[in-house]
Order: structure tokens, then sequence, then C-alpha cells
């Protein structure tokens, strides 16, 4: 099970030695997943030199900030991560639906570097990556990337993005000024729906040794890291929201699959509250609703296969969005007009409409699952529906460019603000919903197959043993032992004394 990281003795004493040797020289502390799931317990010493680290500089010290419990500074924690809880005069639901704010992560304000540090722990502390010579490959449609791009920076070593080429233009920005050399961004052919070209490319890239490669899609530190915090984080968002509200109920959980590391928050929501997971795809490459495939802008969520760490036999729901009602309503709520439009004709409090440049493409993506699943089971005040806002509306200004001409024969006015209004939210129905059977299940699970089994060469063995909840569960052994290790791995090279 090496190439799956899941070890936990060190793999090569050599290595380990020669980068705990240079965490040490970086002054490079390594938090420990407990201390990301609840970062009060993080030591008063390093929690206070905090403050006065930059949260978007490339400072060891930010290691300790990648978790949900920033503060809107990004300095300070909170007692409760951040959320944007929407009305029903917006979703049109009388279920409360809320997103977690992923754009309060240090560096690359969204949660995915959390994903990238939950990658390469295990693969440090095991004596797997070293950073004096090895190349730190990082595959993604986006966000994945620039997080490890951002924690390779802070190694000292180079960090690879590797993302289609039509990403957005903010991503690219943001990857020139954080790469060491312009070679570090690998540009793949196609968009969002590309995900095997960047196999492809990876496979190429992994046939040099120097090259390490931390692929979110099968590696189960993305898995354990969302699991044990994000899930945890979620979950004081709930526990805060149904406080005194004695039918409250966590009834769902809605994330988009993308590499399924951040659905991986929904078996811990399910295991505590009952609550259901429902999985959110591109009406335009609708690969777990039917099988499809096409192609679509919703970017960050990933699509053409099921992730290897997807859990998909503890999956309820599919559901499939639009990227037009992605697309033309992050223009609703990211321009003058639009906003107009949301105060004034639809009586939504201007604080609340201040706040929707907090979900990126695929947050607005989950918001609108939510709102399908909310019509479906027929939920009522009572329930709660949460879900992610991964990153903010900061990488896709250039979407509106895009879209003006696309969409709105560039003049987006108030009739124009009406129709996306109607047609994006108020219009919504139950179409493209599935409530899987067990049946359903077995059928999304054995579509991986041929990704994993036929294409990547992973054993039958390790496919299949995915089906059982209990490999699931077990994975949470884990964590203590990562920490074990990270705490060893730490006291070893003196690093923060």
């Amino acid at each position: 099970m090496a190439r799956l990281g899941l070890e936990r003795t060190v793999v090569d004493t050599e290595v380990y030695a020669r980068t705990n040797a240079r965490f040490g020289e970086a002054n490079v502390v390594l938090p420990t997943i407990a201390e990301l799931a609840n970062p009060t317990t993080i030591d008063a010493a390093t929690r206070g030199k905090l403050k006065d680290v930059d949260p978007d500089s490339p400072h060891p010290l930010n290691l300790f900030r990648v978790h949900w419990w920033n503060d809107a500074t990004r300095r300070d924690l909170v007692d409760v991560p951040g959320y944007v809880e929407l009305p029903s005069e917006l979703t049109g639901v009388k279920a409360r639906i809320v997103l977690a704010t992923g754009d309060r992560f240090p560096m690359i304000a969204a949660h995915k570097v959390l994903a990238a540090y939950g990658c390469l722990v295990p693969r440090v502390v095991t004596g797997q990556f070293d950073p004096t010579h090895h190349r730190a490959i990082w595959p993604s449609t986006g966000n994945y990337c620039r997080g490890g791009v951002a924690i390779s920076r802070i190694l000292g070593c180079r960090g690879v993005a590797v993302l289609p080429e039509n990403m957005s233009k903010e991503r690219f920005d943001w990857l020139d000024r954080w790469v060491t050399d312009p070679s570090d961004i690998v540009r793949t052919p196609g968009s969002e729906s590309n995900v095997k070209e960047i196999y492809d490319t990876c496979a190429a890239l992994d046939r040099d040794p120097d090259n390490i490669i931390f692929n979110q899609f099968c590696e189960f530190g993305n898995y354990v890291v969302h699991r044990t915090c994000t899930g945890a984080a979620l979950a004081k968002v709930y526990e805060t929201l149904a406080k005194g509200k004695k039918g409250a109920r966590l009834a769902a959980y809605v994330s988009a699959t993308g590499s399924a590391g951040t659905l991986a928050a929904g078996d811990h929501l399910k295991a505590t509250y009952g609550t259901k997971i429902v999985a959110v795809e591109a009406e335009e490459c609708p690969t777990l609703l039917y099988n499809g495939f096409g192609e679509h802008n919703i970017q960050g969520i990933g699509d053409k296969h099921v992730p290897f760490i997807h859990n998909v036999m503890n999956t309820d729901m599919v559901v499939g969005v639009s990227d037009h009602s992605t697309d033309t309503l992050f223009v609703l709520f990211n321009t003058d007009e639009g906003r107009k439009y949301l105060v004034e004709r639809r009586g939504l409090d201007p604080a609340l409409v201040a706040q929707l440049p907090h979900l990126g493409l695929s947050g607005l993506c989950n918001m609108l699952a939510a709102v399908k699943a909310a019509k479906y089971w027929d939920l009522g005040p009572d329930d709660v529906i949460v879900t992610v806002a991964t990153d903010g509306s900061a990488m896709y200004g250039s979407e509106i460019v895009k879209a003006m001409p696309k969409y709105f024969g560039n003049r987006f006015d108030q009739v124009a603000a009406g129709e996306t209004f109607g047609r994006a939210l108020a219009g919504i129905g139950t179409d493209h919903v599935i409530e899987l059977t067990h049946v359903d299940r077995k059928r999304i699970f054995n579509l991986g197959y041929f990704t994993w089994v036929e294409q990547q060469g992973v054993t039958l063995d390790e496919f299949t043993v995915r089906a059982k909840q209990s490999f699931w569960d077990g994975l949470l052994e884990m964590v203590p032992a990562w920490d074990e290790m990270i705490r060893a791995f730490n006291a070893k090279s003196g690093a923060g004394k």
C-alpha cells in the first residue's frame, strides 16, 4: 500500500535524516492533524508568534493557520469557523443552508491548502519526500496545486503545479508569483473536465525519480485530514446554529466531488448526526449521474472519473448543477447591478449581500445543490444543510469578463439580473437528482475500476476493499499514528526552539 500513503513507519532513513535536518535549518515545525482540527491546542507561544506573521507569506508558522478557525483577518482564532447562512428569500426553501467559508485559509485563501498539507505530512514523516532534491508535483484543477506550491515554498523545495490551461487567469497569476521557476507551472490540455490529461502528464513526470506526485485523488491523507479537520469544523458550525433549537437536525451535507477529499467530512457528520451525504457534479459532465462526459466551467470540482478516495458506498444522493447557473449567478453576486437588484428588488439584507463574494464558482455549485436537495427531501425550517465555499470570488474576476458576452450580450442590467435570479434560483427544480439505492452505489463504485485498476495500476484487492465502511473508519487510526510521528519529527529537528 506504499503508493497510497498509509505507512506508519519510516520507509527511507536517509531521506528522513536529510529532510529532518533541512526542517531544522529552516525552522519548520509541522502542526499535528489534531492541532489543525482544534487549533486551541496549539501552544500559546506559537499562537503568540503568529500575530506578527503575514497570512499571505510563505512563512513556516503559516502552517499553523491551515485550518477553518481563522478570523476574518486570518491572524487570530475564532470560537466558530466562518460561515454564511443564506435566507429563504434567496434560496427559496425553508431549510437553513449554511456554507463554511474557505477564503479564511492562509496563502491561497482556499481550503485546498489543508488537503495539500494532509497529502504532504505522511510522505515527510515516513522519509518518502526529500526537499533537498525532490520536486513536489501537485496535480489539480486549480486550488490544490496552489496550496501545494505554497507549502513547497515554505519547505524550500520546488513545487510544480499541474493544471488545465483554460483555468482562470487569476490562478495562473497567483502561480506566477509563487513558483521558483516558470517551468514549474505545467499547463495540460483542456479545462475543468480534463482530469485524465492531468494524470497522463503526471505519469510522464513520475518517470523521473526526483519527482514525487502528490495525487490528491488517491492520497488517503486527503481523506483523513478532511474527515478529521473539516468534519470537526462543520460540526461546530452546526452545533452553533442548533443551540437552543430543540427540533434542529443536520439533514444533509453537500459537497462537489472534486478529489472527494472534502466529501470525507460527510463521513464524520453521518457518523455523528446521521447526516445524509450529497455529492455534486456538473450537469454538463454527469459522470456519477449517467456515466456521462462533457465540458463545463465549475472550476475546482473535477469529473470524468470516480476519485479513489471517494467513499461511494456511503453517499446518499448525487446532484447535477449547470455551469450556466454558476457562471451567471457569479455575475449577479459580484457586480454593482446585481447587488442592487438583490437588495432593491428581492429585499435582501445588504449585509448578507456583502457576504456573497465569499462564494466562488464551486461554492455557488454547492449552494444550488443544497437547494435541490432541500426541495427533493421537502426539508423544513428545523433542517440544516451544511456545505462549503472552497474559495471566494478573488480567483474568478476574469470569469465575469468572459460571461458578459457569452450570456448577456455585454449588457448586464436590472432585466438581466432578474432573469438570472429567476432562472438560476427561483426556478430551480429537482432535475438531475438521484437518491442512491445500493445498486446505484455499486454502479458508481464499479465505474472507478476503469480509472484505478486498468489505467493507474491499483491492485484489485486495493480497489475492492474500499466498498466496506470499516475500511474508511479504520483510516482514522492513522491520525494518532501520524501525529506521534510528527511530534517525533519535530523533536528531532529541533525547529521552533
